[in-house]
């Protein structure tokens, strides 16, 4: 995994460890983005500290590849150990999704696995649900605490690689002081806008340029400043999206 200096082109710090190739990383939402999680080929999760460039935990459990991970403050309900744990706070977890079909979370404090959730017939690609998409063509989202799946959306007609929590709502209306849209990229070339409240069709459907692209790999939605006068907020809302072919696209 390597750090670079975008604006010099420099490498700034490599980490070594992993045995296979690298799935996903995300950098943690506390602490200044001090930890990095990072999901492999070698069936394993790894939590590193940014400052010094040390692997303070490898996770094992996964049978199989992980393809995504993520790192969320969500409270474990964890309170047989009350030690401040090894990132200095507790109840912060990890999720995982591999190639076994399952999605995994992690107790970061006291490194154990906690939760699993089986329900998609193939592998997984990517608050207190989560959301998950799979080469079973379906996108799904689950309630952690009853471990259970809430919804399914199907209309994909291939692999889905990618899956994001938007800030567009339906109707002004919020689920639980959220959104209540989510979006999939697949490889069927289309991103796919969904209402967490029904499994019915799309919301909306943005098709990719098939020749150049040839898919969707990842997507993000980015808040970006408005120089724009006249826009209350100063900020717009923009959809980044990596392609199979190697192109990024920003749809405005």
């Amino acid at each position: 995994i390597r750090f670079w200096d975008i604006k010099d082109n420099r490498q700034l710090q490599l980490f070594s460890g992993h045995t296979g190739w690298i799935g996903g990383i995300e950098l943690s939402p506390f602490n200044g983005c001090r930890y990095l999680c990072s999901g492999s080929f070698d069936k394993t999760i790894r939590l590193w500290d940014v400052e010094t460039s040390k692997s303070l935990h490898v996770f094992k459990g996964h049978t199989d590849s992980i393809w995504c991970v993520d790192i969320s403050p969500l409270q474990s309900n964890n309170n047989k150990n009350n030690s401040i744990g090894m990132i200095g706070g507790n109840g912060y977890t990890i999720c995982s999704g591999s190639y076994d079909k399952t999605i995994c979370i992690w107790d970061i404090e006291t490194t154990k696995q906690f939760n699993v959730f089986k329900g998609h017939e193939r592998m997984i690609d990517g608050m207190n649900t989560i959301l998950s998409g799979s080469s079973d063509k379906s996108v799904r989202l689950w309630d952690i605490r009853s471990g259970k799946q809430i919804q399914v959306f199907n209309g994909h007609k291939s692999n889905v690689y990618a899956v994001e929590y938007s800030p567009f709502l339906v109707n002004n209306i919020e689920v639980g002081g959220s959104s209540n849209v989510i979006c999939s990229g697949s490889f069927d070339n289309t991103i796919r806008f969904w209402d967490i409240r029904s499994s019915k069709k799309e919301l909306h459907m943005i098709t990719g340029y098939y020749r150049e692209d040839k898919g969707i790999n990842c997507l993000k939605l980015l808040q970006l400043k408005n120089n724009k006068r006249g826009n209350d907020s100063g900020y717009s809302i923009n959809l980044c999206y990596g392609s199979s072919k190697g192109l990024i696209r920003i749809w405005g």
